[in-house]
């Protein structure tokens, strides 16, 4: 159990059996931890380096033989602080590059990516990210964000969408989607946003993947599978022909 815990503070396999070693003993060569563990002595002299500069074994060099020795466990807590100060270090790094590269590319033009894949684990991020360029491309357009979903989505990204309606929606924006009757909409739609508005598909079947129209965006999200994915395609000849199809099966739907 322990064993599992410390590689997953970081700690490769062998550099856990030294370490234990070490603790277990309190005061050892590094010849004495080789022999107890099966580890190359020339190894073991490595891997305690590497643990001496993490922080958690000291060596003891005031005798006739070098040691290594044990540190409470508690100082287990250096390897987090260091790692902290080391994220510090290069977010002040990273604030210094982006201003130096502000410099040398203030006068670029970035063009937009025309398709885009993003990954599971990447989806609310993005969203977020993106959110307020789909708003203003909306604007830009009809004011209304057309498209269906998947009630899965709903289920998956509840919280987003509470985030959107609430910090980030435009007033002058609507958002109107086709989707399948569910628990997760029926709760959904007792939250009040009033320019939220769902109308139930009556053919035969279920949405299994979610298709947005967000001005010059297509969006298409798969989440009742894992693992899930988000395409974004950015074509506004392509994004009107899907909002003027939505337009037309929207007014049919009582």
């Amino acid at each position: 159990m322990i064993e599992q815990i410390l590689q997953e503070l970081g700690l490769k396999e062998k550099e856990v059996k030294t370490y234990l070693a070490v603790l277990e003993l309190g005061h050892a060569t590094p010849a004495h931890i080789a022999r107890l563990t099966g580890i190359n002595r020339s190894t073991t002299y490595s891997i305690a380096k590497e643990l001496i500069a993490r922080g958690i074994i000291v060596e003891d060099v005031g005798g006739k033989q070098n040691y290594l020795t044990a540190l409470p466990p508690e100082d287990l807590k250096k390897m987090i602080r260091k790692e902290e100060l080391e994220l510090q270090n290069k977010k002040v790094l990273i604030g210094k590059a982006v201003d130096a590269l502000k410099d040398i590319t203030k006068n670029t033009r970035y063009s937009i990516p025309k398709i885009q894949f993003v990954y599971e684990e990447d989806i609310e991020a993005f969203m977020e990210k993106q959110a307020p360029i789909w708003s203003q491309s909306i604007l830009k357009n009809d004011s209304i964000w057309w498209g269906f979903q998947d009630p899965s989505f709903v289920k998956s990204y509840q919280g987003w969408i509470d985030w959107y309606w609430k910090k980030c929606a435009p007033s002058k924006l609507s958002l109107r989607l086709l989707s399948n009757e569910s628990k997760f909409e029926a709760d959904m739609s007792k939250r009040g946003y009033s320019n939220r508005i769902i109308k139930f598909w009556n053919g035969e079947g279920d949405f299994t993947a979610t298709t947005w129209v967000t001005g010059d965006y297509l969006t298409l999200i798969v989440t009742n599978q894992k693992p899930h994915y988000l395409v974004q395609i950015y074509d506004a000849k392509l994004a009107h022909n899907m909002r003027e199809l939505f337009k037309g099966i929207w007014e049919g739907i009582k």
